[in-house]
């Protein structure tokens, strides 16, 4: 499976589930509970293995993985001490084009991997252009200073509570692995676990 580059609003339709963690692909804000197209409506229930099948989507298309990048953290997460489904959140939390969007200076994943990409980003002091590397913690993630100008801060916007943030120099710090409770609770990670259980040995 390559990174998907289609429309985000219309996967989420098709899984009931913003991907933007804002309910902003919804029209009128409110939540359509079918998928889009003629047939959409229907009332379908899925099998384990097609709401297994669903969960690896969401996580997929809301984190802009690969599948052989889901399949390799899926591998680090279940060497890890702890929940299995809890590592692996915490690892896709922990890569470079999510810290740049939970920091702020992206309003989406899409739109921070592209930061992070175009060389917008340093990673400790150093220009770093590899959206998926995993952040080690206390890591601190600033914007070029050529760069600052392009970053334009919602209004209301705050930074969740295992990263930090000075919005007057743009320089930010990744605190904590996040606890489960600060992430999207509309997220089954267990199926996700159990549909990599069955690939990954």
């Amino acid at each position: 499976m390559s990174r998907y580059i289609g429309s985000i609003h219309k996967k989420s339709r098709r899984l009931g589930f913003s991907l933007l963690e804002n309910n902003k692909e919804f029209l009128k804000g409110k939540k359509r509970t079918y998928a889009p197209g003629q047939h959409g409506a229907a009332n379908k229930k899925l099998s384990g293995y097609g709401e297994q099948q669903k969960e690896k989507q969401k996580l997929a298309l809301m984190y802009g993985l690969t599948d052989k990048q889901f399949r390799r953290f899926f591998a680090t997460a279940k060497k890890m001490k702890g929940s299995t489904s809890l590592s692996l959140l915490r690892i896709l939390e922990s890569r470079l084009d999510n810290i740049v969007y939970r920091l702020g200076f992206a309003n989406t994943r899409r739109a921070a991997r592209q930061l992070v990409s175009h060389g917008h980003i340093l990673l400790n002091g150093k220009k770093c252009t590899i959206p998926s590397i995993v952040v080690p913690l206390e890591s601190v993630i600033t914007v070029k200073e050529k760069s600052k100008k392009i970053i334009k801060f919602d209004g209301q916007f705050t930074p969740v509570g295992f990263v930090e943030l000075d919005k007057n120099t743009l320089i930010g710090k990744y605190l904590r692995y996040p606890e489960r409770a600060e992430l999207n609770p509309d997220i089954n990670e267990t199926y996700v676990v159990e549909w990599y259980n069955r690939l990954v040995k």
